[in-house]
């Protein structure tokens, strides 16, 4: 009897225990089912998290290149110092001691906290972006082949000539750790100039250090911008214009409407905002506000310059006859009002029609504004491009070309016809940004409007100006005799340049202020405009506004003389085979010439 219990209870035992090893070998292949089958493609990615880093790599920049192939905005490399952590603990006496002599070289005290963490889990942290070359000299001699100071190479954005024609080039600004566009060029290209982003598959050890990569996918360089900018010229003019001023200058090839200039002032330096803003720019920013390209979104009334559309009405609806003359005493009478011309109390004397354009007279286009309405000067105006969008790829106002329907829209009154002789000479309510107005000019010599172009690659377009040709014709007699004797004839001696001008004074207070301005403590809006050609070279439009000046159209026309005669000098030099290398040099002191001279544009990617 005791032998059969003893037997059972072995049994018992011995079942339990089967039971329990059953139990425990179901539940392995059960968790074994679950990990290798049911999991697996969870883990595995789990797996791959650990020990690889899935990493992008940034394209290089396109550049932006003048109507030569000079370089406006390319890629500058730079050396970052780097802190590569391998696993440490805690920082080493000979590691604190480094971080010493780092301090001791670049004058930085470094966040010795982060250093350790990055240490620790054998990370890599950047220490100092850009290291000025003396640095780098001492860090690369001082810590050559050390495991924890890498110096890495990587690219950022350069321009070469800092702020010429920086509003159409634009500037980069950081999103998120990444350099867009924010402006310009830069802004409205960015998918084309960014290119396409590489990536590559690095290989970490257990405690995360790199330890192989695998590149997935080659990184493209974004494309090359070729422009119509002619990098001579802009740079004549950006010396030329008073730096005192406010204003635009525009240069445009009056056949295929490609601007060779653009100049806004106040202006910028596009690399201010590849780094973190200090508080004295941020404000110096706020107060001189240099972001409104002048030359496509300011608007001003068009002064004397407005005489062209005026005189083509009056012509075209035969209010005038182009071999009339006329008597200027200086000032005639509408509505008890006396309206002055801009010469002085005596007035010009006997005129013909063209020397009325020539003098800038006011006393003819009153007679005029007696005979025509606001709403068909409104309509020649049009013909000319004035209130209507140029076509330039660039955000642009359009102005403003009052009729009786506006007037009454939006003033809630009635045209007066004393506005109407304010709006013949170019002043009332009407408004025309700097590209309009060469885009006038050039529709004077061409007989058609043209789309202005900033890239090589845009289609040329023109539209017909549907003005007789004997009109415009008589428009460019009366701007010649105006650089030969009138209002412009400080031009009539430069040698070697044909120059047709136009000159215009717009007044910023009432015509009832018009005294002051006689005796020069009024502020005016100032206007040149002027077409020349040297020799058989292909003619160039030029446009001038100078804001709030007291010199009146004085300062203009020695601005654009000073330009001219230094262009009429860079032709003769160009046809002598003279090198302008030394000249055309980047004026970008803050870095080695040769960053940018070894950079060669690249082609298409």
């Amino acid at each position: 009897m005791l032998a059969d219990s003893a037997d059972k209870q072995i049994d018992q035992k011995l079942n339990f225990l089967l039971i329990s090893i059953a139990i425990i070998f179901t539940c392995i292949i059960l968790r074994l089912f679950y990990l290798q089958i049911y999991s697996h493609n969870d883990l595995a990615n789990l797996s791959q998290r650990n020990s690889s880093r899935l990493q992008q790599i940034y394209s290089l920049r396109g550049n932006i290149i003048d109507q030569n192939g000079r370089l406006l905005a390319t890629n500058r490399p730079v050396k970052n110092l780097c802190w590569l952590g391998t696993g440490k603990k805690k920082l080493t006496p000979e590691q604190e001691l480094q971080i010493a002599q780092l301090t001791k070289i670049t004058g930085i005290d470094f966040d010795s906290e982060l250093i350790k963490k990055t240490e620790r889990y054998s990370r890599e942290i950047k220490l100092i972006e850009d290291l000025p070359i003396n640095q780098l000299g001492k860090l690369e001699e001082y810590f050559a082949g050390d495991p924890n100071i890498h110096i890495e190479t990587a690219f950022t954005r350069f321009y070469p000539y800092d702020n010429l024609a920086a509003h159409v080039v634009g500037y980069l600004g950081a999103i998120n750790f990444e350099k867009l566009g924010k402006m310009g060029l830069e802004k409205m290209f960015e998918r084309d100039l960014q290119g396409q982003p590489g990536k590559r598959l690095a290989l970490v050890n257990a405690v995360g250090r790199q330890v192989s990569q695998v590149e997935l996918l080659q990184a493209i360089r974004g494309k090359t911008l070729e422009t119509t900018i002619d990098l001579h010229l802009q740079k004549l003019a950006e010396e030329t214009f008073p730096a005192e001023y406010r204003g635009a200058m525009l240069i445009m090839n009056p056949y295929d409407g490609a601007l060779r200039t653009v100049l806004s002032r106040p202006t910028f330096s596009p690399e201010t905002f590849l780094k973190p803003l200090s508080t004295e720019t941020w404000r110096e920013l706020q107060t001189t506000k240099p972001f409104i390209n002048r030359a496509f979104s300011a608007t001003y009334p068009p002064a004397s310059i407005f005489k062209l559309v005026t005189m083509a009405a009056a012509l075209e609806t035969n209010l005038i006859q182009p071999d009339g003359q006329l008597y200027c005493s200086g000032f005639t009478t509408f509505a008890n009002r006396k309206y002055h011309c801009h010469e002085n109390e005596h007035g010009h004397g006997m005129l013909t029609t063209r020397e009325a354009i020539a003098q800038s007279c006011n006393i003819p286009f009153y007679q005029i504004a007696r005979q025509i309405s606001i709403d068909k000067l409104a309509e020649y105006a049009h013909k000319f491009g004035l209130g209507e969008p140029t076509g330039i790829i660039f955000p642009e106002q359009v102005g403003l070309i009052p009729t009786r329907a506006w007037k009454q829209s939006v003033k809630h009154e009635p045209w007066w016809p004393g506005e109407t002789l304010s709006a013949v000479i170019g002043q009332s309510y009407l408004l025309a940004t700097p590209i309009q107005i060469i885009r006038l000019v050039a529709a004077v010599f061409q007989g058609y409007l043209v789309k202005p172009r900033f890239l090589k690659s845009e289609a040329i377009e023109k539209i017909p100006l549907n003005i007789k040709p004997e009109t415009l014709k008589f428009l460019k007699e009366g701007m010649i005799l105006a650089a030969q004797e009138g209002t412009a004839k400080r031009l009539n001696n430069i040698t070697d340049l044909k120059i047709t001008a136009k000159t215009g004074t717009a007044q910023t207070k009432s015509i009832m202020n018009r005294a002051k301005h006689v005796q020069g403590t009024a502020r005016h809006h100032v206007w040149f405009v002027c077409h020349v050609q040297y020799a058989d070279q292909a003619p160039l439009i030029i446009v001038i506004m100078i804001e709030n000046t007291r010199e009146g159209t004085q300062l203009a026309t020695a601005t654009a003389r000073e330009f001219l005669i230094k262009y009429r000098d860079m032709c003769r030099d160009r046809e002598q085979g003279k090198n302008f290398e030394e000249y055309l040099k980047p004026t970008n002191l803050q870095y080695p010439n040769n960053i940018v001279e070894n950079i060669t544009p690249p082609k298409f990617a």
